[in-house]
This record gives C-alpha cells, sequence and structure tokens, in this order.
C-alpha cells in the first residue's frame, strides 16, 4: 500500500535554457521529516516552489496530500504551509498583526485567527514583541516569525526551505524541538537545508539533489554507508593543494577531493585508515609538501556530499531569482486565488 503523501513523477522544469529540474522522482511517507539537500543550484529550491503551487512543472506531475499541484492548486493551498528562504513578513505590521492576517488568508474566524497567532508567538518566544512592528526586529526574530507564519495554518503538509538560515544556535534548537513535535502529531515535513548536522538529526529519509537530479536517496546512515569506513582529512598550504591530490590518487577507497577555499583535502580509506594515513605522509614528506594537519574520522553527511557531486554543500540560492516571478507578485497572486 502506497502511503506517500508527497510524490513527483518525472518532474521537470527549465527557465530559459537552463534545466533547474531534471526528470526528479521522489515519494514521501506521511508523518515523516524528508530532507532534501544538494549543493547550490542544485534544483532544490525550484522543486519546493512547484510542490507549494508557486511553479508549474514543464512536465511530469506531482501530489501532496492527494492534490495534483496544478489541477488541485486552489484546494492544496489550505492543507499546506511553507517557511521559505527569506523572511517574507510584513515591516509595517506588528508580529500578532502578520500572524493574524495569515490567519485570515486561511479563512479563519478572528478569533480563531489571533489565538492561533498568540500560540505561535509564545513557542518562538516572541510574545513579549507581539506589538512590536516587524521593521523594529532582528534578523533572527524576523526568521521566526517568518517560520510561525507557516504553521497558523496549522498544515497537514509543511515545507521548509532553509528553515533555520539567520537564526541564533538556540533558536535553531527550539526550531529543532518544533519539527519533531510536529512529526509527532502527524505532520509530514520536507525540509530543505544547508546544516547536514540538521539533515543528520531531524530526517527520516535525505534525496541528494544535484543539477536538478536526484542522485542518492536513503536514510543517512545508508547514506553514510555508500562511502564505507573512515575518511582521511588533511589540510596543506595553498600553494600544495593540487600537487598534493595528485600524489594521493589511487590510495584509500575512493578519488581524493580538495575543498580550495579550506585547503582541506579529503580521502575515502575504507577500512585501511592507518595504513592510508601513513603512506600519505610518506608521500607527501617525499614530494615536500608541509601536512598542516591531519586526522581519520567516521563518515558524515558532508562526506557523502562530497562523494557524490565533487564538492561541498553550500547555502542554497534562489536558483532561478531572475527568471521567476517576484515575490511580491506571487504573494498578492496567491492571495488573490484564495
Amino acid at each position: 500500500m502506497d502511503r506517500s503523501i508527497i510524490r513527483t513523477d518525472a518532474l521537470t522544469k527549465s527557465f530559459g535554457e537552463v534545466q533547474a529540474v531534471k526528470s526528479v522522482d521522489l515519494a514521501v511517507e506521511e508523518g515523516t521529516v524528508f530532507g532534501l539537500l544538494g549543493p547550490n543550484g542544485a534544483g532544490k529550491t525550484t522543486t519546493i516552489r512547484i510542490l507549494t503551487t508557486l511553479l508549474e512543472p514543464d512536465a511530469g506531475s506531482a501530489s501532496v496530500a492527494g492534490f495534483d499541484v496544478v489541477r488541485d492548486a486552489v484546494r492544496l493551498r489550505p492543507v499546506i504551509g511553507l517557511a521559505g528562504q527569506f523572511a517574507a513578513v510584513d515591516e509595517n505590521l506588528t508580529g500578532l498583526e502578520n500572524l493574524e492576517m495569515v490567519g485570515r488568508l486561511y479563512h479563519l474566524p478572528r478569533a480563531e485567527a489571533r489565538k492561533r497567532a498568540e500560540e505561535v508567538l509564545e513557542r518562538f518566544e516572541l510574545a513579549d514583541a507581539a506589538h512590536r512592528t516587524a521593521k523594529t526586529y532582528s534578523g533572527g526574530m524576523r526568521r521566526r516569525l517568518d517560520v510561525g507564519a507557516s504553521l497558523v495554518g496549522r498544515p497537514r503538509v509543511l515545507f521548509m526551505d532553509e528553515p533555520t538560515t539567520g537564526l541564533d544556535p538556540r533558536s535553531r534548537l527550539v526550531l529543532w524541538e518544533l519539527i519533531r513535535d510536529l512529526q509527532q502529531q502527524g505532520t509530514t515535513l520536507l525540509l530543505c537545508t544547508q546544516y547536514l548536522e540538521e539533515a543528520d538529526h531531524l530526517c527520516d529519509r535525505i534525496a541528494v539533489i544535484d543539477l536538478g537530479t536526484v542522485i542518492a536517496e536513503g536514510t543517512s546512515t545508508e547514506l553514510k554507508d555508500k562511502i564505507g569506513g573512515e575518511v582521511l582529512e588533511l589540510h596543506v598550504p595553498a600553494s600544495h593543494l593540487s600537487d598534493a591530490v595528485e600524489h594521493l590518487r589511487g590510495l584509500g577507497s575512493g578519488e581524493p577531493t580538495a575543498d580550495q577555499e579550506t585547503r582541506l583535502i579529503r580521502v575515502p580509506v575504507g577500512s585501511e585508515g592507518p595504513t592510508v594515513l601513513l603512506e600519505t605522509v610518506r608521500r607527501l614528506d617525499a614530494a615536500g609538501i608541509p601536512i598542516e594537519d591531519i586526522a581519520l574520522h567516521r563518515p558524515t553527511l558532508d562526506d557523502v556530499f562530497l562523494s557524490l557531486t565533487g564538492h561541498a554543500a553550500e547555502i542554497a540560492l534562489l536558483e532561478e531569482e531572475a527568471a521567476s516571478e517576484p515575490e511580491q507578485g506571487k504573494k498578492k497572486r496567491r492571495r488573490k486565488e484564495r
């Protein structure tokens, strides 16, 4: 029996000559937290925009909670919530007024809209600032208000695109706790995040997307097992980075990768960790390449990214910002269609 509450089949979307999403297939079970991870420009935000009816696909199909995202867009919107990458609040309204407005857009009675707004403000520790205009809020406070707005309608499915961007560590932990609470209450969450630790802690399953295509899917443990064994990490001076990578080719269980910015070289070593470590030191010493530090560790999701995509995870940007409809225009259109 299919328990998928979110499903895409061969989902495709282009912006001019740029194909942002290429035949993406996803199946998300009800009541789970599903992570959508990938480097900058991978197609994650475009996928979420299609699933939340902000964009129409060029080909393929998608359904959420039994509603087709194109044919049933108007009926779908009341059962989903979206916390986007950037705070989308009205600066001239108070925190309470912002959330009440969202409640009214969900067609809640005025009293119920206020009640839910007050509950959200309390949960996000914004009750003391409820009657202050949003323009007086700090960046972190605005982010919390924006995430809170996505919960006023008590959505059955919640899409969170980089929800903890701009939050301080304490607020991030509060949001993590809220995500777990929502899941326990039966909410399905699709989480797009730049923080690999976040996905590791929260997500039941993870899809890695790169260049618009899903290149791997599984639990965090399953994805780490794709690398296998330990990973050797070392730093060398920037002037020796390329030479060091060349000298380390053929060692371990996979090809070495290097991050130009951090000067970090990673080598998957399988079960041969100590042997590869000694051989690395020997080779680089013979080549006159100084090692600043070196260590072995178990694979992380960052290692999965490097192994699958060849580069580290980066902050997700709006891939098609210049090509897509302006955010304000989308908000007005959604309100009108409600």
